[in-house]
Parts: C-alpha cells; sequence; structure tokens
C-alpha cells in the first residue's frame, strides 16, 4: 500500500483530496493545524489518521511525519490561508501570517517529506497555488504573492529533486466553491456574477482539484514535472471574452 500526506486536510478541499486519494488505494494522513476538523473529515474516510500539525514550525511538522510512521509516496500540500485588504491598510503581521502559512510552510513541509523521500528515489509531490497567483485580485494582500513563489518554488523543487526521482507539480484552483471561498459563494450576486465570467459556466468543486492532484500524483503523469495544472473552467483566458468589442 502507498502512503500519502495531505496538509490542510481538514478543508473541503483537503479532504476531497484525501477521499480521491485513499481510493486509488493510498493510505492518508490528514494534518492540520486544525486537528478536530482533520479528525471529522478522517472518520470518512477508510483507514486515514488525523494529525495536527503547525506547518510553518520544523519540530511540529517532523514530529507528524514520525507519528504518520510510513514514508509518503505522495505529498500534497494543500494548507493556505489568506487576509483581505488592500495594500496600504493591510498589517504587517497578515502579510507574514499568510508568507509563512503559503509560502514558508510549503517550503518546510515539502524538504522535511523529501528528505524522507531522496534516499528511497521515488514519490510525488502536489502543490497547491491558485489563480490568484496568475492573475492576482484586487484585495487578496500577501495571498497571489504567495501563490506566484509556490509556482516558481514548484520548479525549482523539480529541478533539484527530479533527477533522484521526485515529480513535483502544482494545481492552481480557480473559483472553487469550497473552502475558503465558500463564504463568498453563498451571497447568490456574487455567484452569478463569478459563474457568468467563466467560459464552462459553473462553479469549480473540490472534486474537480482533487481529480487533478489525482492525475499528477498517477502512472499516468509520469513524464510531467515541473508544471502548474490550471483547473479553472477556462477563466483565466476570458478576459477579452468580458470586454466589448465596441
Amino acid at each position: 500500500m502507498k502512503n500519502a500526506i495531505i496538509t490542510g486536510g481538514g478543508g473541503d478541499i483537503g479532504a476531497a483530496i484525501a477521499k480521491q486519494t485513499s481510493e486509488a488505494g493510498y493510505r492518508v494522513g490528514l494534518l492540520d493545524i486544525n486537528v478536530e476538523a482533520a479528525q471529522r473529515a478522517a472518520e470518512t474516510i477508510d483507514g486515514a489518521v488525523a494529525i495536527g500539525v503547525d506547518v510553518t514550525d520544523e519540530g511540529s511538522v517532523e514530529s507528524a511525519l514520525d507519528e504518520f510512521g510510513e514514508i509518503p509516496d505522495l505529498l500534497v500540500n494543500n494548507a493556505g490561508l489568506v487576509r483581505f485588504g488592500p495594500l496600504e491598510d493591510l498589517a504587517l503581521e497578515d502579510f507574514r501570517a499568510v508568507v509563512d502559512v503559503n509560502l514558508v510552510g510549503c517550503f518546510v513541509v515539502a524538504r522535511a517529506v523529501a528528505r524522507r523521500m531522496l534516499p528511497r528515489g521515488s514519490g510525488a509531490i502536489v502543490n497547491i497555488t491558485s489563480i490568484g497567483g496568475v492573475n492576482p485580485a484586487p484585495g487578496g494582500g500577501a495571498y497571489g504573492a504567495t501563490k506566484s513563489g509556490l509556482a516558481a518554488m514548484t520548479q525549482l523543487m523539480s529541478v533539484e529533486w527530479g533527477p533522484r526521482g521526485i515529480r513535483v507539480n502544482a494545481v492552481a484552483p480557480g473559483f472553487i466553491n469550497a473552502g475558503m471561498s465558500a463564504p463568498f459563494f453563498k451571497d447568490q450576486k456574487v455567484r452569478d456574477v463569478r459563474t457568468g465570467g467563466v467560459p464552462l459556466r459553473r462553479l469549480g468543486l473540490a472534486e474537480d482539484v482533487a481529480s487533478a492532484v489525482m492525475f499528477l500524483a498517477s502512472d499516468n503523469s509520469s513524464y510531467i514535472s515541473g508544471q502548474q495544472l490550471i483547473v479553472d473552467g477556462g477563466v483565466t483566458h476570458a478576459v477579452l471574452a468580458a470586454l466589448p468589442r465596441e
């Protein structure tokens, strides 16, 4: 049996990834700073375990991996944080908190897992980025910058670790009606406007993100590394479609 670690496993997207990973035959560890949320998700997944972790803390990450026990075959860096506000008003502690979780935290976890994978010579890492790192949204604070940075770090990891058997890719979700975005889409007006801006005319689901992760984790992508797969229904290419010709 293969083994998988999913950070942010207590959230909607993390839980969906964990479910599909388990269905693919992995033993799954759901890591989250909110261990109660991770436990609730783990209870719905056969054989899954929930482990509390602070991804920004090296000791916490090492302890969580030791508790999981097995060397992961797959790591999904899904833990994330957003603090909204215009840049001129954004508190420095909020900016740093987002950088610490979204960028530093992903590095801390990936490095710890890679150190376990490298002696074995195999493994896959999928980092969850965002279309916010491709087209930053006003009021998004440090979020877009961290996701853009994570995309670049994905490339670097793939170059450094690829020769030693580890493939590293990223998935960039768009308008997903789950997780941190779900509260926005409870407003029907926001939901309608954003849905109308997506060429496929629907919001994404947590399962859409999970399916992309599973593709990049599978043998079907065995010659793909260092790439960012955008899962957004085409919205990042729809700028001209939204502008009048006259």
